[in-house]
């Protein structure tokens, strides 16, 4: 394990030396960090890791990003994911696995009051429709563990949230 500078990432290049995969999973909130600081962390230092980690020999990188996810998107959010989502693709990894999970399912230590109510409602959703509109965030690791382990299908694969779900169980 290797703890970085985000802000001077590229003097950590040795910490990506040597991998053949790569998790990336990192993003904070608008309200959290600011405009400036979502973009910065949820596109810039998402696109700098996945540089580093190709340059570092890193042949499969596995990105967690969003549904709905696209750079031509209204919604700051949604147009940031789609956004890194091409810097990380252009990277030329061997193979780039992107995940679009739904709403993640989980507890968190930080006080969010919407979406802690969202998740009681997503949950019960989730009894009768489980793959719709969430996923629980140990089935999206599970399902990112396992897209290395399974040949991929093609040079870029995107898992939606229900392709998640499915691969989560294996």
């Amino acid at each position: 394990q290797a703890v970085v500078d985000f802000e001077r990432l590229s003097e950590h290049a040795a910490a990506f030396q040597g991998h053949d995969v790569g998790f990336c999973c990192l993003g904070t909130t608008r309200a959290k960090a600011g405009v400036d600081g979502f973009v910065r962390v949820d596109r810039d230092y998402v696109a700098q890791a996945a540089e580093l980690a190709r340059a570092g020999g890193c042949k499969h990188f596995v990105l967690q990003s969003s549904r709905g996810a696209n750079r031509h998107s209204r919604f700051l959010y949604l147009r940031v994911k789609g956004e890194v989502e091409n810097l990380v693709q252009a990277v030329g990894f061997d193979r780039c696995t992107i995940l679009r999970p739904a709403v993640l399912l989980c507890k968190r230590q930080e006080s969010r009051p919407m979406e802690w109510m969202a998740q009681q409602f997503l949950g019960v959703v989730a009894w009768v429709f489980p793959t719709a509109y969430s996923v629980p965030v140990e089935t999206v690791a599970r399902a990112m563990v396992a897209s290395v382990l399974q040949p991929g299908e093609g040079k870029v694969e995107v898992l939606e949230n229900r392709a998640i779900h499915e691969l989560g169980k294996a």
